[in-house]
C-alpha cells in the first residue's frame, strides 16, 4: 500500500472513543496564577456562568496580571515545540470592549495570543510562523455583548477551528503556528501587557490543553470521532525523518565501502589517487599538458614546456590528438597550400561535382564518402559551403557534438564553419589552441578581491575569502570584528536596512520609504502621484507599499492586477444586491444600479432594507451601527456616517470620539513615547491602529488577495507578493505530491530539508518538486 494511501485510510477508518483530560496536558490559567489570593489589581472574584469553579471580573487598566518568571517557564515547558492545544474560555465581554484574552510573548513576538475586538467584532488569533513570521487570523464574530459564551480556538498543525457556544464557527487551514516558545517568555492574562489590550468583564475557566480537539472537555457532545491534522503531519514528518536517516545511512555506507575498495590497493607507502586512478608515493605520469607526480601522499604537477619543434624539409608542425606538444607531420602541397597528414579539402570539378581529397602519406587521396548528404531543413541563403567536407551544413550547426580536442576545464565553442576551445573562467591555455586549459591560482597571484581580516584560498577556477578567527563576515571578501547590525548597536530607523562595515555601518531606506537611512519616512504613493490606479479601483496605501483597491459597486474579476484593471462591475439586479421595492423595476448600471418606474405605473418609491419595507424619504439609524444613518430616496438605500459636531454638547462620543476631551480617553503608542487622543489612528508593525475612549484596538493591514503557488513579502513591506523563483518565496502551498529527489535518490516531501550530503554549511528544502539549497556563511 502506497505512502498516500496509507493516510487516507487513517483518515477514513475512525473510532469512537470516551474523553478524559489528564492533568500533564491541562494549564489552568486561574491556578496558575494563583487569582483569588489577592495581589492582583483591578481582579475580583465574582459569580460565574456556573459554580463549579471560580470566575473574575477584570475592570480598570491598572493592573498587571502577569505570571511570574517560575511559572510562566513551567508553563512553556508544557507548550514548547506542540503542535496541537486548544485555547479555553468562558467569558461575558463588556459591550464594545476590545480586549486581551490570553497572551504569551517574547518581546515583540505574540507566540500565542488570543483578542476579542468589540469595535471591529472580531476575535483574532495571533502567532509566529514556522517561516518566522507574526501572524493574524481574523474570525468576523462578536463576542462583546456583555452576554455569556463557551469560547475555544483549537489548533491541529495548519488546522484550526473557532468554537463559540458549542457551535462551529469557523475552520480554516492556515500556515502552522511555530511553537518553538523561549523561556522567558511572559504570559499575560486578560491583557496584553502593562499598557495595552485590556479585557473588560467576567472570564471563567480559562485553559490551554496540550491535546487534540481539546474543545471536547467544554462541549462532551462535539465528541472525537475522527483522526486530526495533527495525527496526518505527525505522519509525514515520521516519513521525512525516515528518510533523512536513510539518506545518512546511505552516505554512512557509501564511504564505508570507498573505504572497503580502498584496501585492495593499501600499501605501506602513502598513495594519491587523481580521476580515478591510485598512483604509489614518487609515481609520475602526463595528465594532457601537466607532468605530475605523487609525493608524500599529495598530487604535485606542473605544465609542461614544450620547445619549438625543429622540422625537416616536407614535414610541418601541427597537433595529435592525445599528445601535449606539436609533432612535425608529413605534408601535402594542394592548390598551392601545405595541409598536414590527416587534412581533407573538397572541389568541384568542371560539372559542378564534390571531389573530397585527404593528405595520407605526402600525397592527396580521393575520398569517396559512405553515406549520402543529409537532408538539410533551411533555406538555401542559410546552407554553408565548407572547405574540409562536400556536404553543406546549416547556419547555427552543432560542430562541438561531432566530436572535439577540447580537454578538462576547456569548452567547445562553435563558429559559423567549424569549432574552437576556450578556457573556462578561472583558467589559462597551456598551449595556443586552448585545448588545455590550467587553474590560474587568484590568490598567489594577486589577483583577488579579499580584504581586511580575511585569508585568501584558491579553489579550482576562482577563490575564497576566509574570515581570520573570531571576525565576522561581511560580504563575499571582507570581515569585521564587531557586527553593529546584528548586535543592535546602530542608529538606523526601524524602516531602513543596516549594512555592517569595516569600522562601522551605513542604513539605507527600505523600499517604499525615503530618507538619509537614519530617519525613513513612508511615501505614500497614491498622493505623490507615483501610481494610477484605473478608474473603477481608489489608491490604497500602506508602509512601504500600495494597491488599488476596487470602488463600491465593482469587484475583482480574479486576475488581481496592480492597477486595478481587473475590477468589473457588480451586477447588483442579478445577484439581488438592491434595494428596489417590489412595484420598481431594477436596471443596472456601470458601478451601480437604479430603481425605475415601469411605465404606466404610479411607483411608491420605497426601498427594502433587512427584509423591511422603508418609505421614500424615511430617515433612520442602523440597528447593527448607532452611528450610521440611512435615507430611503426613489428605491434606493443609502447610509453614511454620522456627521460629528464637536461644538454641540450632546454630541454621541462613541459615534464621535474624536470630539472626547477627557484626559482618561487618550492612549499611549506602542512605543510608550507618544499619546493620541480619542479617535486617532496610526500604523504600528503593519497594522491599523486606533484610539477610541482610551482602549487601543489594532488589526492588520488590508492586502489584497493573491492566488499563487510562491510568494514573498519584500523588506519594507507587509503584503505578500507572488513570485515564480520557490527559492525566494517566503510561503508556499505545500503539496507533498510533488516530491523532490536529493543526492542520495531518496524523494524527499514538499516541506521537507536536509542538510546536503558532503557539506555542514548547505541546507535544502524541497518545495513543491524544486530545489532549493542556501548556504550559512556563518557556519563556513
Amino acid at each position: 500500500m502506497g505512502l498516500l494511501q496509507l493516510f487516507l485510510v487513517l483518515f477514513l477508518i475512525c473510532t469512537c472513543s470516551g474523553f478524559g483530560v489528564d492533568p500533564a496536558l491541562r494549564i489552568s490559567l486561574f491556578d496558575e496564577l494563583t487569582l483569588g489570593e489577592g495581589g492582583f489589581d483591578g481582579v475580583t472574584q465574582v459569580q460565574g456562568f456556573h459554580s463549579e469553579s471560580r470566575a473574575f471580573h477584570f475592570q480598570g487598566t491598572s493592573r498587571e496580571v502577569k505570571a511570574p518568571a517560575e511559572i510562566s517557564k513551567r508553563m512553556v515547558q508544557k507548550l514548547k515545540g506542540k503542535n496541537e492545544f486548544t485555547v479555553l474560555a468562558t467569558l461575558k465581554q463588556d459591550h464594545l470592549n476590545s480586549g486581551v484574552i490570553l497572551s504569551i510573548h517574547h518581546s515583540e513576538h505574540r507566540f500565542l495570543e488570543l483578542e476579542s475586538s468589540g469595535q471591529r467584532s472580531e476575535v483574532r488569533l495571533h502567532y509566529r510562523t514556522k517561516s518566522q513570521q507574526d501572524h493574524t487570523e481574523v474570525f468576523p464574530y462578536s463576542l462583546a455583548d456583555d452576554q455569556w459564551h463557551k469560547v475555544s480556538v483549537a489548533v491541529s498543525a495548519s488546522h484550526v477551528i473557532l468554537h463559540v457556544d458549542c457551535n462551529r464557527i469557523y475552520e480554516r487551514v492556515v500556515e502552522a503556528p511555530f511553537m518553538d516558545i523561549p523561556e522567558d517568555t511572559s504570559f499575560w492574562l486578560g491583557q496584553r501587557n502593562a499598557a495595552h489590550g485590556f479585557f473588560k468583564g467576567v472570564m471563567q475557566d480559562v485553559e490551554i490543553l496540550v491535546m487534540p480537539q481539546g474543545y471536547i472537555s467544554q462541549c462532551p457532545d462535539l465528541n472525537r470521532t475522527c483522526p486530526t491534522c495533527n495525527d496526518f503531519h505527525g505522519l509525514v514528518q515520521k516519513i521525512m525523518e525516515l528518510q533523512d536517516i536513510l539518506a545518512k545511512t546511505s552516505s554512512k555506507l557509501s564511504r564505508a565501502e570507498e573505504k572497503m575498495n580502498g584496501l585492495d590497493g593499501c600499501y605501506c607507502e602513502r598513495t594519491c589517487s587523481a580521476k580515478g586512478v591510485v598512483y604509489r608515493e614518487d609515481e609520475g605520469w602526463t595528465d594532457g599538458c601537466r607532468n605530475c607526480t605523487c609525493t608524500n601522499g599529495t598530487v604535485q604537477c606542473e605544465a609542461i614546456s614544450c620547445p619549438p619543434p625543429q622540422c625537416p624539409a616536407g614535414t610541418a608542425p601541427a597537433y595529435v590528438k592525445g599528445a601535449c606538444c606539436k609533432e612535425c607531420l608529413p605534408v601535402c602541397l594542394f592548390g598551392g597550400r601545405e595541409l598536414v597528414e590527416g587534412d581533407q579539402r573538397a572541389v568541384r570539378d568542371s560539372s559542378d561535382r564534390c571531389l573530397l581529397f585527404e593528405c595520407r602519406e605526402r600525397s592527396m587521396h580521393r575520398v569517396v564518402p559512405n553515406d549520402p548528404c543529409p537532408e538539410l531543413n533551411c533555406p538555401e541563403s542559410e546552407k554553408i559551403t565548407l572547405s574540409s567536407r562536400c556536404c553543406k551544413v546549416c547556419r547555427g550547426h552543432d560542430f562541438c557534438s561531432e566530436g572535439h580536442g577540447c580537454m578538462e576545464h576547456s569548452d567547445c565553442v562553435n563558429l559559423e564553419a567549424g569549432d574552437c576551445c576556450v578556457c573556462k573562467d578561472g583558467f589559462r591555455p597551456l598551449r595556443d589552441d586552448n585545448a588545455y586549459c590550467e587553474d590560474i591560482d587568484e590568490c598567489a597571484e594577486g589577483k583577488h578581491y579579499c580584504r581586511e581580516n580575511t585569508m585568501c584560498v584558491n579553489t579550482p577556477g576562482s577563490f575564497m575569502c576566509i574570515c581570520h578567527t573570531g571576525y565576522i563576515r561581511i560580504d563575499d571578501y571582507s570581515c569585521t570584528e564587531h557586527d553593529e547590525c546584528l548586535s543592535g548597536l546602530h542608529n538606523c530607523d526601524e524602516n531602513a536596512l543596516c549594512f555592517n562595515m569595516v569600522g562601522g555601518h551605513s542604513c539605507s531606506c527600505k523600499p517604499g520609504y525615503t530618507g538619509n537611512g537614519t530617519v525613513c519616512k513612508d511615501i505614500d504613493e497614491c498622493v505623490d502621484g507615483f501610481v494610477e490606479c484605473d478608474s473603477k479601483s481608489t489608491c490604497v496605501n500602506l508602509p512601504g507599499w500600495y494597491h488599488c483597491e476596487c470602488r463600491d459597486g465593482y469587484h475583482d474579476n480574479g486576475l488581481f492586477s496592480a492597477n486595478g484593471e481587473s475590477c468589473v462591475d457588480i451586477n447588483e439586479c442579478k445577484t439581488g444586491r438592491n434595494t428596489c421595492a417590489n412595484d420598481t423595476v431594477c436596471f443596472n448600471l456601470e458601478g451601480g444600479y437604479d430603481c425605475r418606474c415601469p411605465h404606466g405605473h404610479n411607483c411608491t418609491g420605497d426601498c427594502i432594507h433587512d427584509n423591511k419595507v422603508k418609505h421614500s424619504g424615511q430617515i433612520w439609524v442602523l440597528d447593527s451601527d448607532r452611528c450610521s444613518v440611512c435615507s430611503c430616496q426613489a428605491g434606493q438605500v443609502m447610509c453614511r456616517r454620522m456627521v460629528c459636531d464637536c461644538d454641540n454638547p450632546n454630541a454621541d462620543l462613541f459615534c464621535c470620539p474624536e470630539c472626547d476631551p477627557r484626559l482618561s480617553s487618550q492612549c499611549l503608542h506602542q512605543n510608550g513615547l507618544l499619546t493620541y487622543g480619542s479617535g486617532d489612528t496610526w500604523v504600528e508593525n503593519c497594522q491599523q491602529c486606533q484610539c477610541l475612549q482610551g482602549q487601543v484596538d489594532c488589526w492588520p493591514l488590508p492586502c489584497p488577495p493573491v492566488d499563487c503557488e510562491f510568494t514573498m513579502v519584500p523588506e519594507g513591506e507587509c503584503c505578500p507578493r507572488c513570485v515564480t523563483d520557490p527559492c525566494q518565496a517566503d510561503t508556499i502551498r505545500n503539496d507533498i505530491t510533488k516530491t523532490c529527489t536529493d543526492e542520495h535518490n531518496i524523494s524527499r516531501f514538499s516541506g521537507s530539508s536536509w542538510i546536503k550530503h558532503g557539506t555542514e554549511c548547505t541546507l535544502c528544502q524541497c518545495k513543491n518538486g524544486h530545489i532549493c539549497c542556501s548556504v550559512d556563511p556563518m557556519c563556513l
